[in-house]
């Protein structure tokens, strides 16, 4: 067996922390996956989260957990999400040297015979933050949505970036030469028109086009049809699940799971990566 623990769109709340320090304290999994949206928004800006907050109480917390761990101490593996700041990027590499946790976007770890690649990048929302948005598989916006060249970024972005990257090419760099079968990719979006990028747009319309109530990643979702990874993990439309009903859903020998949650809880998910279709979620 091999027990692992999946969060995500903490969005900074300590008390969402706590319940999942809890946890981890408590059950000593192997490995913790936390999907990005972790840190407080970027418009929100509490004095006493600075300079910032993975220096600040990330780093301090998961430091104390592995001092009372100590070899018990689990992997943890972690990505940003688009209301991340990539201002506080250093901090979370910092924390990724020091061995409290292990920064995957962009790259690949090995854990337990299995592959672990993450990627924190979403397609454009309405939203002005851009740290971590990309063109989907083309340089179309969806109505309503604001591209990665019109926003805001925290850190500088070259031009032919903005204009040019997308999901789908970062992907395909990223898993190339992958082995797929025993592959877990810890991605904050959602792959296009599952149980998992369900929002809550119906009725609604910019200049009298309705909005796609689907609001993932096609990218993500063709490299899943296409690759079959073992194990997907993502989070970042809070209503999905009760929009739904559902936080998980098999595309073809795929599952794909979503911890995000618009509660007040922590929604926390219980999985066995070598049995991985058994996991279980709880609101705590």
């Amino acid at each position: 067996m091999t027990p692992c623990l999946f969060a995500s769109d903490l969005h900074g709340r300590r008390d969402r922390y706590e319940k999942l320090f809890a946890a981890i304290a408590a059950e000593a999994p192997a490995a913790v996956f936390l999907a990005g949206d972790l840190l407080p928004a970027w418009f929100r800006p509490r004095e006493e989260d600075a300079p910032g907050f993975s220096v600040g109480f990330l780093a301090p917390r998961f430091g104390q957990l592995r001092s009372a761990l100590g070899t018990r101490y689990p992997r943890v593996f972690l990505i940003l999400g688009n209301d991340d700041c990539r201002v506080e990027e250093p901090g979370i590499l910092e924390g990724s040297a020091a061995g409290l946790w292990e920064y995957v976007h962009g790259r690949r770890a090995a854990f337990e015979g299995f592959s672990v690649c993450g990627y924190n990048c979403v397609p454009p929302t309405p939203f002005r933050l851009k740290d971590w948005e990309r063109y989907d598989v083309s340089r179309y916006v969806d109505p309503g949505c604001v591209s990665p060249e019109e926003g805001s970024h925290t850190t500088p972005v070259l031009e032919h970036e903005l204009r040019f990257a997308t999901i789908e090419k970062d992907l395909e760099l990223l898993l190339r030469d992958q082995p797929m079968d025993r592959a877990i990719l810890l991605l904050h979006s959602p792959p296009y028109d599952t149980a998992l990028d369900r929002a809550g747009l119906d009725g609604k319309t910019v200049d009298h086009t309705p909005l796609d109530v689907h609001v993932g990643s096609i990218a993500i979702r063709r490299i899943i049809e296409a690759r079959q990874p073992l194990l997907t993990l993502h989070g970042h439309i809070h209503e999905s699940a009760r929009l739904t009903g559902s936080w998980s859903q098999r595309i073809g020998r795929t599952l794909c799971l979503s911890a995000a949650h618009d509660g007040p809880e922590l929604a926390l998910v219980r999985f066995d990566a070598d049995d991985p279709a058994r996991a279980a979620r709880q609101l705590i």
